[in-house]
C-alpha cells in the first residue's frame, strides 16, 4: 500500500477524471469500473485512494469548488491595484460559467439529497461558494461605499442562484452566451450595489 503522500498525490492526479465522469454520467451511472477505464487503472486502485464510490462522488463535489475558488484567487491575485474584485468575478463568470461542465456534478449531487452524506457535502459546498462571495459583496460595498438592501448575505446567495439558473440556461439553451452574459452583468451588478442603477 502506497505511503500517504503517494495516496495523496495519485487522488489529486486521478480526481479531475473522475469528477468528468461523474459530470458527463451521474452518479448511478457512473460505475467504478468505468471510473477506472476512465483513469487508467484497476477498480483496486480507485478503493485504495477512496473507499467506495459515494466518497469519490464526494470528492468530486468538493473538487467543484475547489477548482472556481482556485481560478478566482488566482483572478484576484492579479488584481493588486484594487479596482473592484467583484465584478471582476462576474465578468469572468459571464464569460466562462459552465465551460467545465463541472455544474453537471452539482445537478447529479442534487438529485442524490436522500443520501445524508451527499447531501452535507452539497450544503457544505454551497455554503463554501456563499461565504465566498459574500466576502467580495461586502468588500464591493465598503469600496464603493454602499450598504444597501438587500444585506450582503441574502445578496451572496442571489449570486449563487444566478450562477445555477446560468447554469440550467447553458444545458437546456435558454438564452445565448450573449444573453447569459447581459444577465451576469445586470443582475450582478443590481446585487452588488443592493439597488437599481
Amino acid at each position: 500500500m502506497p505511503r500517504p503522500p503517494q495516496t495523496d498525490q495519485k487522488r489529486k492526479e486521478l480526481l479531475p477524471v473522475v469528477a468528468e465522469a461523474f459530470g458527463e454520467l451521474g452518479y448511478r451511472r457512473a460505475t467504478t469500473a468505468e471510473l477506472a477505464q476512465r483513469c487508467g487503472v484497476q477498480e483496486n486502485i480507485l478503493y485504495r485512494l477512496w473507499p467506495d464510490k459515494k466518497a469519490m462522488f464526494i470528492a468530486a463535489i468538493e473538487y467543484v469548488y475547489e477548482q472556481a475558488a482556485q481560478t478566482w484567487r488566482e483572478l484576484l491575485s492579479e488584481n493588486a491595484n484594487g479596482s473592484d474584485t467583484a465584478m471582476k468575478l462576474l465578468n469572468y463568470e459571464a464569460d466562462h460559467y459552465g465551460e467545465a461542465e463541472l455544474h453537471r456534478i452539482i445537478f447529479a449531487g442534487l438529485s442524490e439529497t436522500d443520501e445524508p452524506q451527499i447531501r452535507e457535502a452539497m450544503r457544505t459546498m454551497y455554503k463554501r461558494f456563499h461565504q465566498f462571495i459574500r466576502t467580495q459583496v461586502t468588500s464591493h460595498r465598503q469600496s464603493e461605499q454602499k450598504g444597501l438592501p438587500p444585506d450582503e448575505t441574502v445578496s451572496a446567495w442571489a449570486i449563487v442562484g444566478l450562477a445555477n439558473m446560468a447554469n440550467i440556461g447553458r444545458e437546456l439553451e435558454l438564452f445565448s452566451s450573449r444573453g447569459r452574459r447581459k444577465m451576469f452583468a445586470d443582475v450582478g451588478r443590481l446585487l452588488l450595489d443592493g439597488r437599481h442603477e
